[in-house]
């Protein structure tokens, strides 16, 4: 089992930055990757940026690609995702996830939490 606590976000001007952070705890010697994925209502889920704990790789969606970084800290059990440059079109509920090794599909999310671009 892994938890994930989330935190960050709220309300940001375009163009603004925002930090989402989500720190794991539990079994996390096993965990593969983590990332974020962002949901708006009446939409798929859609994944925003993730990173590997094998090298530090990481992959991001196109729409944030040079806007958003998604690091983690030296110990590996808390990433972020930098946010700059928002549009109004990030605004979204943000999910942390963790993957596990030989998954192929998120095992645990965090609660979500809201980024809204607006003026």
């Amino acid at each position: 089992q892994v938890q994930l606590v989330e935190s960050g976000g709220g309300l940001v001007q375009p163009g603004g930055s925002a930090r989402l952070s989500c720190a794991a705890s539990g079994n996390i010697f096993r965990i593969y990757a983590m990332g974020w994925y962002r949901q708006v209502p009446g939409k798929k889920r859609e994944l925003v940026a993730r990173i590997f704990n094998d090298g530090g790789s990481t992959n991001y969606a196109n729409s944030v690609k040079g806007r958003f970084t998604n690091f983690r800290d030296q110990a590996g059990n808390t990433v972020y995702l930098q946010m700059n440059s928002l549009k109004p079109g990030d605004t979204a509920v943000y999910y942390c996830y963790v993957l596990m090794y030989r998954c192929s599909s998120p095992n645990y999310w965090g609660q979500g939490t809201q980024v809204t671009v607006s003026s």
